[in-house]
């Protein structure tokens, strides 16, 4: 494979980790807002559970698209995670 392509998987690769970080933050913001929302009514017991939980499960299945089943510390990673370091303790 050449540069290029390399070069353009990674850059695919990058994206969906992004979208992977901004779906999650999403997640967190919403489901904070809904629980909150929840507790400050106190109507109908704790109905944000659902939502949290459904939700989750389209989250975890975006990480496994992203990430794999390896996770974000699988073998891959950790190989990544090397090349990573060789390369910025090369340059100066």
């Amino acid at each position: 494979m050449d540069d290029q392509a390399l070069y353009e998987q990674a850059r695919r690769h990058v994206r969906q980790i992004r979208g992977f970080y901004i779906h999650a933050t999403v997640y967190v913001l919403v489901n904070a807002l809904l629980i909150g929302l929840n507790w400050a009514t106190a109507r109908g017991g704790p109905w944000a559970i659902w939502p949290l939980f459904g939700w989750g499960i389209g989250l975890a299945a975006h990480g496994v698209a992203v990430f794999g089943f390896g996770g974000l510390w699988g073998t891959d990673w950790e190989a990544r995670k090397i090349q990573e370091i060789v390369e910025k303790r090369r340059s100066p």
